[in-house]
């Protein structure tokens, strides 16, 4: 199901037949969606209402709040004013929660929007890895050409971001929402929840983006473990610096036909040399 409904609109023009045409425009639903560990409210986001037991699981992990293995369970429940995705978690999970306690309600992609402190902005993460994953140019290009066949709510809308998981020969999983973040999320919960099987091993492949690159988006793919980034638009200054730090490989401005690199090139096969 695709959370989104069809709305009335009357299109304006300047062709030759002239007039106002009366229609309709189908837009993406976005709901109020709480996250709510062991009966306390974590975070309430603006979402797309569509996979959020993905939401939930990806939310997690990326925020640093419990590892896949430490949800007991999980439900979705419907509220008069949304959505109440309900998370009972481990005890070393519990603890962390109440160490770093987020509360987020803002508008749609608010990214880093509700924590409390610089520290959590800016929080301490292992880099990755260095193994021996690598993709050549002709494997980026085709993620991001593989990239709008993943788009079905995007096609429909034309307002949607999308994030996916390709693992050098296809898109393994890719999920939608009106928010960048969210779309990631989404991504990462599909990825490590276990509830689609194991469909991918999140070292051996590159996340694809539609949207531009935030330091919370390279803080995400870090905590998913991936070792590259790939997006169609352009990372911040900082963005960058933080990928280097992380030992992530950081592509943008990517095309079906060229692409930009500016971190930890060695994991692109065919070049002579690398920018560190």
């Amino acid at each position: 199901m695709l959370g989104a409904r069809p709305r009335p609109r009357l299109a304006f023009g300047t062709s030759p037949q002239g007039g106002i045409v009366p229609g309709e425009r189908v837009l993406p639903e976005e709901v109020a969606v709480a996250l709510t560990f062991n009966g306390s409210t974590q975070a309430v986001m603006m979402a797309t209402p569509d996979d959020l037991e993905d939401f939930a699981y990806g939310f997690a992990l990326t925020e640093g709040l419990a590892r896949p293995d430490e949800i007991e369970s999980l439900e979705v429940v419907e509220t008069p004013k949304g959505l109440d995705v309900q998370l009972w978690v481990a005890e070393a999970a519990e603890a962390r929660l109440k160490e770093r306690r987020r509360v987020m309600a803002g508008p749609v992609g608010c990214g880093l929007c509700g924590i409390d402190s610089l520290e959590q902005a800016m929080r301490e993460m292992a880099p990755l890895p260095h193994g021996g994953y690598r993709l050549t140019p002709t494997q980026i290009m085709a993620a991001v050409a593989a990239l709008p066949g993943q788009q079905a709510l995007h096609d429909l809308t034309r307002s949607a971001h999308c994030a996916g998981f390709w693992d050098g020969t296809r898109m393994v999983a890719a999920r939608e929402d009106v928010g960048r973040h969210n779309a990631l999320d989404k991504l990462v919960g599909a990825l490590v929840s276990g509830r689609m099987g194991n469909i991918a091993h999140p070292a051996k492949g590159a996340v694809v983006l539609t949207s531009r690159v935030s330091i919370d988006l390279v803080q995400k793919v870090a905590a998913l473990g991936a070792p590259v980034l790939i997006a169609v638009s352009s990372p911040t200054a900082d963005a960058v610096d933080l990928a280097d730090q992380l030992g992530l490989t950081l592509i943008a401005q990517a095309r079906p036909e060229r692409f930009e690199a500016f971190t930890h090139t060695d994991r692109i096969e065919t070049e002579q040399s690398h920018v560190r």
